[in-house]
């Protein structure tokens, strides 16, 4: 466990959960807010700053694509699509070893505490060895991502992700799938070997994946159901179109109307994507209490589409963002992406804001805090007795200048993005300063030496 010395922090603005407060003071005892003042007077030793916001939940990370990221960018010789991109990714983990995962895990999650994220869930499938075997320690690769999180002072929801097919209706999986592969039995040990990994993190919480309706059977949905008890589950769903054509070939029914229909999806579920729905759909999930994991940069990067997000929201749909694949890591990035993407889906601007927040980079950032830390198993928030998980900004920045406090987020969001972080807090441990992880320079190195053998 990080050690963390009782400290004060004084914002001359911070977002709290009932809303914007002037010259708050926190008071952050064992890594947890003791105490908020709001309307305080600065005093000796409080450590003094501008404004300051909660941190973002990253709902979804695959931390080894980061080292991938620029390396499925030229044409191929047919159309390419997802289906091509995962054919680079499969042949890009062909070498990887755990301290390779290790060292590209930490260059992922240093940089989405320099962006503003706090916590993330890995959806983390790559178990095996290169030849398929099982490590002597079932739980070798979740460990090596539980010490990148560590090292970096992240926040971990770790999701062990269960694979058993290539398709649905239980196809045989293929070679380049075979790093990925559980049966029940198997996959209940690496659980176990999943929490004893992140058992020396602060407050760190292990879900479990269904990778997605291709990858699993009915009869093994429903046992990963029961394995997760009240914990986060997660899945892709709804991604692609050619996902859809055959989820409706083999079942009649479209993805996240099969698992609707077959699934108790409650609020501990997140889909991931989903995606291409119907209105129906839409509205079903919306009622679910479950979480939409959206991922704009990726889905922008993957072609997989827009998400139909008026009508999910105006359902009273919960969401949050993701990183992904790592292509780019940036928390006010996906925001900003999501809000354009529904600008030009619609023709119009100011899409996601509500008549209760007006300002539209501080509903996406309220709306995401909230649907993040749900599907992440936690609170998220600046209150009494949740862990401190902040950032602080930069006012000073050109973009965020002559601003009031409503007009800071949409400066962040739509102006600066992750320019404008200065300090990030992580269970009271200050961990970034200036904008920059304070240990990263040494995982760089690391980081460099490591890409370098995988794909040299």
């Amino acid at each position: 466990m990080a050690e963390n010395p009782a400290r004060s922090i004084f914002a001359q603005s911070a977002l709290l959960d009932q809303g914007w407060a002037a010259d708050v003071r926190f008071i952050v005892r064992e890594g947890r807010i003791s105490a908020i003042e709001s309307g305080a007077a600065v005093q000796a030793g409080d450590e003094r700053h501008a404004c300051v916001i909660p941190g973002l939940g990253n709902l979804h990370s695959h931390a080894f694509q980061r080292g991938m990221a620029g390396l499925a960018e030229q044409r191929g010789d047919t159309d390419d699509s997802f289906w091509t991109w995962r054919e680079v990714m499969y042949r890009f983990l062909d070498r990887m070893m755990p301290d390779d995962l290790h060292a590209l895990a930490a260059m992922a999650y240093l940089e989405m505490l320099e962006s503003g994220f706090t916590r993330v869930g890995e959806f983390h499938y790559l178990h095996h060895d290169p030849e398929g075997r099982a490590y002597a320690d079932p739980a070798e690769m979740s460990a090596a991502i539980a010490r990148a999180a560590g090292e970096v002072g992240l926040g971990l929801t770790l999701l062990p992700v269960f694979y058993a097919h290539s398709g649905f209706g239980a196809q045989p999986p293929s070679t380049g799938q075979r790093r990925f592969l559980h049966d029940l039995d198997g996959f209940a040990r690496l659980l176990d070997g999943a929490r004893q990994a992140v058992s020396g993190l602060d407050d760190a919480v292990v879900g479990l994946a269904p990778h997605s309706l291709r990858a699993v059977s009915p009869p093994q949905l429903a046992a990963l159901e029961a394995m997760a008890g009240a914990g986060p589950i997660h899945i892709h769903i709804a991604e692609q179109v050619r996902e859809v054509a055959d989820c409706l070939a083999w079942s009649g029914q479209r993805p996240v109307e099969w698992l609707l229909d077959h699934a108790a999806v409650d609020p501990r579920w997140c889909l991931v994507h989903a995606t291409h729905m119907t209105e129906e759909e839409t509205r079903r999930l919306a009622r679910s209490g479950a979480v939409s994991g959206l991922c704009p940069i990726t889905e922008a990067n993957l072609g997989d589409g827009l998400f139909p997000a008026r009508a999910y929201l105006d359902a009273g749909g919960r969401w949050g963002v993701g990183s992904d694949s790592n292509v780019l890591i940036d928390a006010a990035e996906e925001l900003r992406l999501f809000e354009y993407g529904q600008r030009l889906q619609h023709r119009g601007r100011n899409i996601v804001a509500s008549r209760e927040i007006r300002p539209t980079g501080e509903t996406l950032w309220r709306q995401a805090v909230q649907g993040g830390a749900q599907a992440l198993g936690v609170k998220g928030g600046l209150s009494i007795g949740l862990p401190f998980d902040a950032v602080s900004l930069d006012t000073s920045h050109p973009s965020l200048a002559m601003r009031g406090s409503d007009r800071l987020l949409d400066g962040l969001v739509f102006a600066v993005g992750r320019g404008a972080v200065d300090c990030v807090w992580r269970f009271g441990a200050q961990v970034v300063s200036g904008g920059r992880h304070l240990g990263r320079d040494a995982v760089v190195r690391r980081y460099r030496d490591k890409l370098g053998r995988l794909i040299g």
